[in-house]
């Protein structure tokens, strides 16, 4: 198994275990008549703090997955692998980070660490595409 498989893995598991704590947090809310089963907004912003974070969170990575997760999917398609290998954990480090970060706070700070997470994923795609094979 080579580094892209495992970052796409690491990558859909990670959406995965948001999508559950989000299921189960709410599951919570519900259970102690805090909020109605039919009240939960899709983008969270009706949930109380951390609610709406780990939903953001969530929508985050999903939103990104087209772009990193067709990416890793298309070199394992077109056996270029190779090219995607050297990156792809620090992508995936780089996206547990910035959710992580998101679930954590909201505040200036915080919001500056996501931005600079999201922009080393962006450079982390350059640098990729610059060194690839057929690049050198």
């Amino acid at each position: 198994m080579n580094d892209t498989i495992i970052g796409l893995l690491g990558y859909i598991t990670w959406i995965l275990v948001l999508l559950v704590w989000l299921a189960v947090y709410r599951t919570v809310l519900v259970a102690k008549k805090q909020q109605a089963v039919n009240d939960f907004k899709a983008d969270g912003s009706n949930s109380p703090g951390f609610g709406e974070r780990i939903t953001r969170a969530q929508s985050n990575c999903v939103e990104s997955f087209a772009f990193i997760g067709g990416l890793m999917l298309l070199a394992l398609a077109t056996d270029s692998a190779a090219i995607t290998n050297n990156l792809a954990l620090l992508l995936l480090a780089a996206r547990l980070g910035q959710s992580i970060t998101h679930l954590i706070s909201t505040s200036v700070l915080a919001v500056q660490i996501r931005f600079a997470f999201s922009w080393r994923r962006l450079v982390f795609v350059f640098i990729g595409w610059f060194y690839s094979p057929q690049n050198l």
